[in-house]
């Protein structure tokens, strides 16, 4: 395993060096040839929004290198980041976002050179570590398996696929309780 750090940034230091974390972006998923322009424009697009959303959290992964981030906020039902989801949530989910008591990991990312390292776990241990939500939830597109089986081996639940939205087509709902 390699040897890293986990470093929390604030809002500030995340809108700061959103340039190479789009790099990241592009280069973790690995994208279609040619396409890497437009999804570099469009991580950036969300990555602004998403900065400013309440209890915005973020931390990355460093060696010798960046290695990988993640980041969350707490989501409301009638925010914006729901809207691209469609419906299909389970209603006890429902109720804690009303009552703004679910954490959501937008963004967990790897590069892949330090998949498998245990690096993914920690930033995702470390992201969840400061919150006072009640429950935690990603969404994963249904045909990234490496996605969902690293969520199956840390004990989140999957719940299924929610209904298509401007985020996605279909998405699964991991979650699990955060004590």
């Amino acid at each position: 395993m390699p040897e890293f750090f986990i470093r929390r940034l604030s809002r500030w230091q995340a809108e700061q060096q959103r340039g190479p974390f789009a790099d990241m972006f592009v280069e973790a998923y690995e994208g279609a040839a040619g396409e890497e322009f437009r999804d570099r424009q469009d991580f950036l697009r969300r990555f602004e929004d998403d900065v400013q959303q309440p209890a915005f959290d973020m931390v990355v992964a460093e060696g010798p290198q960046p290695m990988g981030c993640a980041y969350g906020f707490r989501v409301h039902r009638s925010g914006h980041w729901w809207t691209g989801i469609g419906g299909g949530l389970p209603s006890d989910l429902e109720e804690l976002t009303a009552s703004g008591q679910v954490f959501v990991i937008v963004e967990l990312m790897v590069l892949p050179s330090y998949r498998r390292t245990g690096v993914a776990t920690r930033l995702q241990e470390q992201l969840l570590v400061r919150t006072d939500a009640a429950r935690a939830i990603a969404l994963v597109a249904p045909d990234d398996a490496p996605a969902g089986a690293a969520y199956r081996s840390w004990s989140w639940e999957d719940l299924g696929a929610v209904g298509a939205g401007s985020r996605s087509s279909a998405l699964h709902v991991w979650t699990r309780p955060l004590d």
